[in-house]
Parts: structure tokens; sequence; C-alpha cells
């Protein structure tokens, strides 16, 4: 990646950590998960409202560092208006951009804005930090009212 290409990701990552969109409290929401890094105080919230099988609405209130807030304002983003074996599906893809040992050549064109998450493969203990909100969204997909945990 360019360092041109670095600065315009931290840009954007900075941005939705400063301003995440979809924060908040969705009052008709009809699922809802919580998630915890346990590690460095992560917290998340996320309610979502679907209609049939596809996610309408999506609202999350956090509490943590910059990598956690701005996944979760990312990740609201990419999966409003996806159906709920679309959103898992990119939940899949995100996951293995940061787990994978070598970036995959097509990680931007498959994960969009997403892509930006990429060079917190580097840190392993921040790919917590990323994927909390993918976790969390996971189990309210599910409908689990339970705390979901990266540890």
């Amino acid at each position: 990646m360019s360092d041109a290409l670095r600065d315009l990701y931290q840009e954007v990552l900075l941005d939705h950590y400063r301003r995440p969109r979809n924060a908040g409290v969705l009052a008709d929401a009809t699922h809802e998960a919580q998630g915890n890094n346990p590690l460095c105080g992560d917290r998340i919230k996320l309610q979502l409202g679907l209609d049939g099988d596809r996610l309408e609405r999506i609202a999350f209130e956090s509490s943590g560092c910059a990598i956690s807030t701005a996944a979760a304002s990312l990740m609201s983003e990419a999966v409003k208006g996806k159906t709920k074996s679309e959103a898992e599906s990119l939940f899949r893809e995100f996951q293995r951009m940061l787990t994978a040992p070598v970036a995959a050549p097509d990680a931007e064109e498959r994960l969009g804005k997403l892509a930006i998450f990429e060079g917190v493969r580097e840190f392993p203990v921040r790919v917590k930090c990323a994927t909390l909100p993918w976790h969390t969204l996971h189990a309210a997909l599910a409908n689990e009212r339970t705390k979901v945990t990266t540890e």
C-alpha cells in the first residue's frame, strides 16, 4: 500500500472515529446485542431494525478506542440495506482480511472502505478491536441477547 493511500485510509478511520455514522439508539429495534473487549475496554451496544431478512436500520452506542468505534461506524454503513446472509458474508470477508497471513490483492475491491483496516493485521491485539462490532452484529442478527466477548 502506498504512503498516500495509507494516509487517506487513516483520515477515513479518524473521521469515522470522531463522527461515527449511525451512532445512537434505535427505539424500534427488532434485534440487539452487546459486545465487550476486556483486553482494552471497548464496549458496544448494537441495535438492528430488520424488515423480514433485510437489515433496514442500525444504530450503536460504543466506548473504546478509535479502531473499534471507526469499525462500528464503517460496518454500520456497509451492512445497512443488506440481507442477513449478505451481512454475514461481509463479516467473513472482513475477518479473513484481518487474519490471513498475507493481504489479498482484491481486498479493497471486495470490501470497499472496510479495507482501511487491512493494516490492523500487523497488530494482532488490535484485530479484536476491529472485529468486536462484527461479532456483536453476528450475535444481533441471531437475536442472541447475551454479551459477546473477544476473549
